[in-house]
């Protein structure tokens, strides 16, 4: 069955992923990284760190900006399942945490993409330690 709110978010990564590579530098190594306390959207390298990305998707007629949504307790969950990528990884990167809006025209399928904002380093673990 199709739900336009679990749509949106999966286009809503298609189109962050497809930025990232335009963008240049970006090394997307894993979409959807899931674990036990917390997932990440997108895992890209650049240059020599560790991106995480949170991508969040609203339709035309949303209220607020997407990066509102980015919460305490979903930063936490971020800054875990980084923490966990790395350990399984074994890489040595620092990390570095975005977020990318996503507008999207939910009233065509596929939805169209109205805007795109990337919002490098959006935030910091500095209480962390990694």
């Amino acid at each position: 069955m199709y739900t336009r709110a679990a749509s949106n978010g999966k286009w809503g990564e298609i189109y962050a992923a497809r930025m990232l590579r335009e963008k240049g530098g970006y090394e997307l190594i894993a979409c959807d990284y899931r674990v036990r306390g917390g997932e990440i959207d997108l895992i890209a390298i650049y240059k020599e760190l560790l991106v995480c990305v949170e991508v969040k998707t609203r339709g035309k007629g949303a209220i607020g900006e997407p990066r509102e949504w980015v919460t305490e307790a979903k930063r936490r969950r971020l800054i875990t399942a980084a923490k966990l990528f790395l350990a399984e990884d074994g890489r040595r990167l620092d990390p570095r945490f975005d977020v990318i809006e996503v507008w999207l025209d939910d009233s065509t399928v596929p939805p169209e993409l109205l805007k795109i904002n990337h919002i490098e380093n959006a935030f910091s673990c500095e209480d962390e330690i990694f």
